[in-house]
């Protein structure tokens, strides 16, 4: 009988450099060559093709449960449980800050364990906050610390974005990797737009379908069996790489080049906007327009910024991704005032659409942001011409970089809804918070320009800069 083609490859033995990879126990391969035309069209892109699948699943459930309480919040004082305003946007922000923190460790556990078998270990411990928010809306006398301890490890879910996009960062060649890191995140971010849509449906059948109301705790028993699918497809699927191993030296060796610390900045703008607006979103609506079912509509936003994220990526592979990054930027602060009329006029539809815009704008800035690291890891090695080695040591600081970044960027997902919900709290209303957002995009754009796109810099700081099209 002829062997399958996942047997196949599974069985190949060690073949010429740069034509089969070298396979061993326990799903390792320990030779990887994207950057070879022959391996890649021979073998590398249909294994790199299946990671790619599996790891789209297992983040896809990690953003989900990460954002779940951003959907599951605005029914807590319908299901008795008497919370402020302040106290509800806490809910919202605390999984944002530990999901951002626990990047960190998620992004050196690739090199440590291998990205196959993180992906397995990181959708298990997704049972935690499942079990944890059950427990929580299933009895009313819960005291608030607890929704607090619930919501933090919710957190565990934002881990795995880290982790997941270094490790699919070392399956593709340079010249594949924006669009297959934002295909990559696409379908993680998309995870939001999912709970958003779900989570009312589900309260909207419990409340026609039950005469003693709302059943919260039924809830996160929806996504209990999807994250062991994808523990199980992960397990079985895909593979890790020998290449990916690295020192914590060498991990760490990343923050301290200038270069990172610019491209967290940048990230917190774009990709810290997105998940901060997707997890305040919600209840924004839920608060400034109460006469409105504006809830409903929440989902929009994250699927639209999910959708136009490989769009980014896209784009800066051709045009450059500064010059994306920067007008993305731009044209933030442009929706921002959108925002600002329409809250000022109470009108529910420009609210929405500008919203929208933003989410779009996001969207294409994580995708373009995220393609400028590769670019600037390879330049900062010797450009295109440089050598195995180089090349070999760019790929670790990337997946590296790709995983600090993602972490600092996601902190932004804590301050957008604690700078709304202290604007309420302080001013009643979320004018002050907005402005605060306008001028921050106004700095990412000075920042883009004056590091990336400036004649200068081009011309003698960083002259390689144009092969790498950032």
């Amino acid at each position: 009988m002829a062997l399958s083609e996942l047997e196949k490859e599974r069985a190949a033995p060690d073949g010429p450099a740069g034509i089969e990879p070298a396979r061993r126990h326990g799903h390792w391969i320990d030779h990887w060559e994207p950057e070879d035309p022959d391996f890649w069209h021979r073998t590398g892109a249909r294994i790199a093709r299946r990671n790619l699948i599996w790891s789209i699943l297992a983040e896809h459930i990690g953003f989900s449960v990460w954002l779940l309480w951003s959907a599951v919040v605005i029914y807590l004082p319908q299901a008795g449980f008497d919370f402020s305003i302040n106290q509800l946007f806490w809910l919202v922000a605390l999984p944002n800050l530990v999901g951002a923190t626990l990047r960190f460790p998620y992004t050196f556990a690739v090199p440590r364990f291998g990205g196959r078998n993180w992906t397995v270990i990181s959708a298990l411990l997704l049972m935690i906050p499942l079990a944890l928010l059950t427990a929580c809306v299933a009895n009313p006398d819960t005291p608030y610390w607890m929704f607090l301890v619930a919501a933090a490890s919710a957190g565990l879910g934002g881990g795995n974005f880290a982790s997941s996009m270094a490790n699919i960062s070392f399956f593709y060649p340079d010249r594949r990797k924006g669009f297959a890191l934002g295909l990559n995140a696409a379908g993680g971010n998309i995870g939001v737009s999912s709970v958003q849509l779900f989570v009312p449906a589900i309260v909207g059948l419990a409340i026609v379908g039950s005469a003693s109301g709302l059943h919260l705790e039924n809830i996160a028993l929806l996504w209990v069996p999807l994250a062991l699918v994808a523990a199980a497809g992960a397990y079985f699927f895909m593979d890790n790489l020998t290449e990916a191993r690295s020192s914590f030296r060498d991990q760490v060796a990343v923050a301290r080049l200038g270069q990172t610390w610019v491209m967290a900045l940048l990230y917190v703008g774009t990709f810290g906007s997105f998940i901060g607006y997707s997890a305040a979103l919600p209840l924004l609506m839920k608060t400034q327009f109460p006469q409105v079912h504006g809830v409903y509509f929440a989902f929009l936003g994250a699927l639209v910024g999910s959708a136009f994220r490989p769009v980014g990526g896209w784009l800066a592979d051709r045009i450059g991704g500064a010059r994306i990054t920067a007008a993305v930027f731009l044209a933030m602060t442009v929706g921002v005032g959108g925002v600002i009329w329409s809250v000022g006029h109470q009108r529910f539809g420009p609210f929405l659409g500008s919203f929208l815009v933003l989410f779009v704008l996001a969207g294409i800035g994580n995708g373009s942001t995220y393609r400028m690291i590769p670019a600037l890891y390879r330049t900062l090695a010797g450009g295109q011409d440089c050598g195995p080695v180089a090349l070999a040591v760019s790929r670790r600081h990337t997946a590296a970089a790709l995983g600090f970044i993602s972490a600092v960027g996601a902190y932004g997902g804590f301050l957008v809804p604690r700078a709304l919900g202290m604007s309420v709290s302080n001013t009643g209303g979320i004018g002050a918070a907005l402005l605060g957002f306008v001028v921050f995009y106004a700095l990412c754009f000075a920042l883009t320009w004056w590091c990336y796109l400036r004649r200068t810099v081009l011309a003698s700081r960083m002259p390689s800069l144009a092969y790498a099209n950032v």
